[in-house]
């Protein structure tokens, strides 16, 4: 992370004080690797997370956590008050393409009013600077051309892929007219260490994490649907480089490269020692079928690319699980 922990860590209010940072989400999946980045960067980090789907146990210790839901503009607003964050990384979200599908009221009330909270609570407490953790998938729906960029025509195909998108237009607005710096940073499909193989969301994870344990993963659709996968390392990375860097701009975090479902689970399979053929069901409502992303201005702006390939990428998820899993059994078996 070089000179840009440094210029982050003397970017704080007074001197010699390192820059105050909260993190909404950050004992969830992404939102955990994020903190570990800011905190290895030196910074001074809370976190905002109602634990629904985040855990105490990806908690940084380091990081001070307020249980709360972003929903509660009040709670939201006290510990902002109590924090005084100078920047606010905005990771919290609703993220099931399917579970927005069935309950699309629901998804709004955290991706598009929860953030709105977040927003209020920027600006009445004076927070310098938002990144927000936007989708570059689901926002953007069917492309009508590869690889897609930061100005591609937004036309989602799910209500979490309208939430998400709608809350960029917010984060536009309280720039130019509260004067709230932000980032908002769209990421691909992430993966890695941390992401919860009984989740909604997460198809490595989800694969993976029955592979090892000798489930029967099922593929959705004819498994020919592909995505840009990018590691949470690198996607932690775009958050400490967005720290200093791209006010009132919108980058894509992917890889530019594409792998297809069926291409996932031989890859996994393969770690694994797994040997079942796959099981097919109906594709599910909502679903892009191919899309990967650019990640030139990033590169040219934020001076960030992607480190880990999906090879080692995979390698290490499935080294993580497994090692979890055998932690696991061997806790279970101690009692």
């Amino acid at each position: 992370m070089g000179n840009v922990g440094a210029d982050a860590r003397t970017a704080g209010r007074g001197a010699g004080r390192p820059m105050r940072v909260l993190v909404t989400g950050g004992a969830g999946f992404i939102g955990s690797h994020v903190v570990d980045a800011y905190i290895a960067a030196g910074l001074d980090v809370a976190v905002v997370d109602n634990l629904t789907t985040g855990s105490r146990a990806n908690l940084n210790p380091a990081a001070r956590l307020h249980e709360i839901d972003i929903r509660d503009a009040d709670a939201l607003v006290r510990v902002f008050e109590q924090e005084r964050p100078e920047l606010v990384s905005h990771q919290a979200a609703q993220a099931s393409v399917r579970l927005s599908m069935e309950n699309p009221s629901q998804d709004a009330q955290i991706n598009v009013l929860g953030s709105l909270n977040v927003l209020e609570a920027c600006r009445k407490t004076g927070v310098r600077k938002l990144i927000y953790a936007g989708t570059g998938g689901a926002s953007v729906g069917e492309p009508s051309y590869l690889p897609v960029d930061e100005d591609h025509p937004a036309n989602p195909l799910s209500p979490y892929g309208a939430d998400k998108h709608a809350v960029e237009h917010y984060c536009y607005l309280y720039q130019q007219s509260f004067g709230l710096e932000t980032t908002i940073l769209r990421y691909s499909n992430i993966y890695g260490p941390r992401q919860d193989p009984r989740g909604e969301a997460g198809v490595i994870a989800i694969f993976a994490g029955l592979m090892l344990a000798g489930g029967q993963p099922v593929v959705y659709g004819t498994g020919e649907q592909e995505r840009d996968y990018v590691y949470v390392g690198d996607v932690a990375r775009a958050n400490v480089l967005a720290l200093t860097r791209g006010a009132g701009r919108m980058y894509n975090v992917g890889t530019g490269v594409s792998v297809s479902v069926n291409g996932l689970f031989d890859r996994l399979a393969e770690l694994t020692g797994y040997t079942q053929a796959r099981k097919h069901a109906a594709a599910l409502p909502g679903e892009v079928f191919r899309i990967y992303l650019t990640n030139d201005r990033a590169r040219d702006e934020l001076g960030w690319l992607p480190e880990v390939d999906i090879d080692e990428g995979l390698r290490l998820t499935v080294e993580h699980m497994r090692a979890k899993l055998a932690a696991q059994a061997k806790e279970k078996g101690g009692r």
